[in-house]
C-alpha cells in the first residue's frame, strides 16, 4: 500500500498525456482517457471590457446563474483566487453543450466574456487499484 501513491503520481502525467490527446496514438492504453462527466468552464473578462460594463449586468447574470444551478445545470462555481473571473462546473456531457448554455448568460449575450471549456472526467489510474475486470 505504501507504494500506490508514487504508483499514482507517476500515473498522472501519462493520463494527462492521454486525455489531451484523444485522437492521436500514444502508447497509452484506450482505458486511460476517461468519459467525459462534466466540462469546466473559465469565464474572463474581454480585452478592453470595464468593470463598470460587467456591473450593469451583473443582476441579471446573478439571477440567470442562480436559476442554471437550481435546475442543476451548474454544479459548482468558483471566484477565480487571482479576482480574474469566475469558473463553473457544468454538468454536461460535451463542450458543445457547456457552450449552449453558457451562451444563455446575459454577459454572454452582450459578449463581455471569454469562455474557456475543458471536459473532465473520473482520475483513470485509480482504476489500478481495484485491478482489471473492474466494472466502469
Amino acid at each position: 500500500m505504501k507504494f500506490m501513491i508514487p504508483f499514482l503520481m507517476a500515473m498522472l502525467p501519462i493520463a494527462s498525456v492521454a486525455q489531451s490527446q484523444p485522437g492521436q496514438a500514444s502508447g497509452v492504453p484506450s482505458v486511460a482517457i476517461p468519459k467525459t462527466t462534466e466540462v469546466l468552464v473559465i469565464l474572463t473578462p474581454r480585452q478592453g471590457v470595464t468593470a463598470e460594463q460587467i456591473m450593469a449586468v451583473i443582476p441579471a447574470e446573478i439571477r440567470a446563474t442562480v436559476k442554471l444551478y437550481l435546475d442543476g445545470k451548474i454544479r459548482q462555481w468558483y471566484s477565480r483566487g487571482d479576482g480574474k473571473g469566475v469558473i463553473f462546473l457544468v454538468d454536461v456531457k460535451t463542450e458543445d453543450e457547456a457552450r449552449a448554455i453558457m451562451e444563455t448568460l446575459p454577459l454572454a449575450k452582450e459578449q463581455l466574456m471569454d469562455h474557456q471549456y475543458i471536459p473532465v472526467g473520473p482520475l483513470m489510474p485509480l482504476m489500478a487499484l481495484i485491478g482489471p475486470g473492474a466494472q466502469r
